[in-house]
């Protein structure tokens, strides 16, 4: 059996050793943290950089754009009021209704019939499959 004096000793070299331990268990976990929070703020900064530029993006709509923005986007809303008001394209002219059936009656030749403005129906029957025997 140990003396005393050697119980003392290994009693002060395991308590240093959990001490150790102990402050080695805490500095990982500030280093997680700080991990953790320097990916908080590269996320919040992120969404930050992203929420300032849409709202520069939706502020500018409410200030006068660019002139030839503004005449590109009033020509586009001229265009789409046209459109709706002709049911399709604006200033079709009987040339190019002719040429839009003729070119709709090739197809349809081509591939068999049917409607050619929806998008077709595909069906795949059960392959019927025959019992072998091994002999």
């Amino acid at each position: 059996m140990g003396t005393t004096a050697d119980l003392t000793v290994v009693q002060k070299t395991t308590t240093d050793t959990l001490h150790k331990e102990g402050k080695t268990q805490k500095i990982m976990a500030l280093r997680g943290l700080w991990r953790l929070s320097s990916l908080l703020r590269s996320v919040v900064s992120v969404t930050l950089r992203r929420n300032i530029s849409l709202s520069a993006i939706v502020f500018n709509k409410a200030r006068d754009l660019d002139p030839v923005q503004k005449l590109f986007l009033d020509q586009i809303r001229e265009y789409n009021t046209k459109s709706k008001a002709a049911g399709g394209v604006v200033e079709a002219g009987p040339a190019y209704q002719k040429n839009l059936t003729e070119e709709m009656t090739k197809l349809q030749r081509l591939y068999g019939g049917g409607d050619l403005s929806s998008f077709p129906q595909f069906r795949f029957p059960e392959a019927k499959l025959e019992e072998v025997t091994t002999k």
